[in-house]
């Protein structure tokens, strides 16, 4: 099913974009953990309006060893070893060594429970919220900065047509000089981004790398499946397509 205009009538007086939101969300986490590579994974979805700072979809893992974006030496993308022995990851098409300008004013949650959870990825489905404003749009990638710097992978989804901005650029404008080689615009205005963090261990001060994956998707186009990076050598397909079509089906969405 090609992607749809959630946020304009027709559809948008049948079924509320927020609506559309909360079931893709439960969709893709419904994905993860049918085909979790592990049962020290799982996902949990969550729905949230206002000022709260939450992920759409988290990816878990059961903390039993040290940070999974730790790597000794340097890294290249592409060619590692995934949750699937079916899907290869695609190599990342930029990439550069960032430092964060002010590391202090980000925050990230650690998850804990039946044995101690802790955060390795997130999915975040971009609302009208998100994009309607300055303000919320520094909240929105000072969020997405704070997971990037603790070495939590992201997804973001962008699929809103009421208002026109470019969160990942503006990201950029957050993390500073160091991102200017990750700028990217899409064609459309929207799109899918998926960014993988890895701190070294070496030197003692270390830059973070990262690793960005852009999408530009469109209205009336299918979406791709993209990398869900567990850890800098562990990915798992996130098959949008497949999620779009049964939250689609579930609000009898034709």
């Amino acid at each position: 099913m090609p992607l749809r205009d959630h946020f304009h009538r027709p559809l948008s007086d049948d079924t509320p974009w927020s609506v559309f939101h909360a079931h893709w969300s439960v969709r893709l986490a419904e994905q993860f953990n049918g085909n979790r590579p592990s049962e020290k994974y799982k996902a949990q979805a969550a729905r949230h309006f206002g000022a709260q700072v939450e992920a759409d979809v988290s990816a878990l893992q059961r903390r039993d060893r040290g940070t999974l974006f730790d790597i000794v030496g340097d890294v290249e993308g592409g060619g590692v070893a995934t949750a699937s022995k079916v899907y290869s990851p695609p190599a990342a098409l930029i990439s550069a060594d960032v430092e964060f300008d002010d590391p202090d004013i980000f925050e990230v949650k650690i998850f804990r429970g039946g044995g101690g959870w802790e955060l390795v990825a997130a999915i975040e489905l971009v609302s009208e919220g998100n994009k309607d404003g300055e303000d919320t749009r520094r909240a929105f990638v000072v969020k997405c900065a704070s997971y990037l710097q603790k070495g939590v992978s992201l997804v973001v989804i962008d699929a809103v047509t009421t208002y026109s901005a470019n969160l990942h650029d503006e990201l950029c404008d957050l993390i500073g000089p160091g991102a200017e080689a990750l700028r990217w615009t899409s064609p459309s205005g929207l799109s899918v981004v998926v960014y993988r963090a890895t701190r070294l261990k070496a030197p003692a001060s270390p830059p973070l790398k990262l690793d960005v994956f852009p999408y530009p998707i469109g209205l009336g186009e299918k979406l791709p499946t993209v990398p869900l990076w567990l850890a800098y050598d562990l990915a798992v397909p996130l098959e949008l397509e497949t999620t779009y079509q049964q939250a689609c089906a579930s609000l009898l969405i034709g």
